[in-house]
């Protein structure tokens, strides 16, 4: 089955057509979907069945766990406990953005999604498609990279459809990515306090580094 394309504005979303995708979500679908960085796979994390999904559209391991995105740090602070002083200094310099964070999980997010580890990954994207569709459906949403595993990463809803069409019902067109690189990822979930950054991404390490004065 061909999935069906629903073509959104990336600069001003229509709102009858993000409150279409955010109710599939919200119903347990998997999307394809853009973000700030590239296409990604979008479903409700507090839905066991739809995070399954996730894993088996990827061929994902089942080791590694889900980031989200989410639309504001208050939002965060709902997902994460506890969220250390160093979090709110790198999500005021660069939330919105293409910045993932790493943090404690808050019991309440499901074991699935952190793939037992305990931890969550989250960041606020700036792009107005999935902040839109995270307020219209009033959660966050998964944000792996729409791709099999091992694959390249999707830069276009034509290319998610070529590789993941079979396996989703929706895709959401949003136009090319705006970005060639993934997001960075810093980890914080260290008990001492430091910091480690687990990706080079679209942020460079070294304005991550004159934000926290060079201290790891």
């Amino acid at each position: 089955m061909r999935p069906e394309i629903v073509k959104i504005s990336s600069q001003e979303p229509e709102s009858s057509l993000v409150s279409y995708v955010a109710e599939k979500i919200r119903a347990g679908e998997v999307l394809g979907m853009p973000t700030d960085t590239f296409y990604g796979l979008a479903a409700d994390p507090f839905n066991l069945h739809a995070v399954d999904r996730v894993y088996e559209i990827k061929s994902r391991s089942r080791h590694k766990p889900l980031s989200l995105l989410i639309e504001s740090v208050d939002q965060a602070a709902e997902l994460a406990w506890p969220v250390p002083e160093i979090f709110y200094l790198l999500a005021r310099r660069f939330w919105p953005g293409p910045l993932t964070i790493i943090v404690k999980a808050d019991p309440k997010l499901p074991l699935k999604v952190t793939a037992n580890t305990g931890n969550v990954a989250l960041r606020v994207p700036a792009a107005e498609i999935p902040l839109a569709i995270i307020r219209a459906g009033g959660l966050p949403i998964t944000a792996t990279s729409a791709n099999l595993s091992g694959e390249s990463e999707c830069t276009s809803a034509l290319q998610v459809r070529d590789q993941l069409g079979d396996c989703l019902s929706i895709i959401v067109d949003g136009g090319q990515s705006p970005r060639e690189m993934p997001s960075t990822i810093i980890d914080l979930t260290s008990d001492d306090g430091t910091w480690r950054l687990l990706r080079h991404g679209a942020i460079p390490e070294e304005q991550i580094l004159e934000l926290l004065g060079g201290q790891e």
